[in-house]
């Protein structure tokens, strides 16, 4: 079934095609059953919000198709981009899991499809099924290590072109282009959404990618980015 923005919707994930190796994606056929039967799948336009930094935590969001922003703010306005959210990924579980209040803030950046779950179904998803519960475990833990990583990488790094490097790389590795000599990628990202997610400002994102271009690292059309120089990019990030 096609969606107005063009998008083939899966009705049932008991038909889904397209798992993505995510842990929710990987539930025996009994817990998949009962995931099912509590869902709510919603296909969102892009800039859609899922849920506000702040708010009271209602539920799971698992992300099926298309991409979503994951923000914080600070009191003064200032925003800081934690990742983005990729298919297969459940926003929201620690909030929901914990009962606390949401830690950020969820956009949509392409018209996405979404399953929903409420709290307390989730959680009696959780309390009945060995499995949803273990991949719930497993979610919790593969979220704190990439904090852990993130936060290495902001704090470590020694230079605004070394983060820009390394979030090129990173796409290039999500992109399935990791062994390619000249990865092509769809960023879909402006120079202040980069800015946010790698810690620095719109303005230092241009600029170093105006040296990249003079140097023949890489090649910007739009919102491709050609890396026209892997070795060298990855000289950057190593230095």
């Amino acid at each position: 079934m096609a969606s107005p923005y063009g998008m083939d919707i899966t009705e049932s994930c008991l038909a889904c095609r397209s798992h993505t190796g995510q842990v929710f994606c990987s539930f025996s056929a009994t817990t998949l059953k009962a995931f099912e039967a509590i869902k709510f799948a919603t296909i969102y336009p892009a800039g859609s919000v899922l849920f506000l930094e702040g708010q009271a935590a209602r539920g799971v969001f698992v992300l099926c198709k298309g991409r979503v922003k994951l923000s914080i703010c600070s009191s003064e306005g200032k925003s800081l981009i934690l990742k983005i959210a990729e298919p297969g990924e459940v926003l929201g579980l620690s909030a929901t899991v914990s009962g606390e209040a949401y830690g950020l803030t969820a956009e949509t950046l392409d018209p996405c499809q979404v399953n929903f779950v409420k709290r307390d179904d989730f959680l009696r998803l959780v309390r009945e099924h060995g499995d949803a519960c273990l991949h719930t475990v497993e979610a919790l833990s593969d979220k704190y290590n990439a904090a852990c990583q993130e936060i290495r990488s902001l704090g470590l790094s020694h230079s605004a072109a070394e983060r820009l490097g390394r979030f090129l790389l990173e796409c290039s590795f999500r992109s399935g282009q990791a062994g390619a000599q000249q990865p092509r990628l769809k960023i879909g990202l402006t120079h202040e959404e980069i800015a946010q997610l790698i810690g620095t400002s719109r303005e230092t994102v241009t600029r170093v990618f105006t040296e990249m271009r003079k140097r023949q690292i890489v090649e910007i059309n739009g919102a491709t980015v050609l890396i026209r120089n892997k070795a060298a990019l990855e000289r950057l990030v190593a230095a």
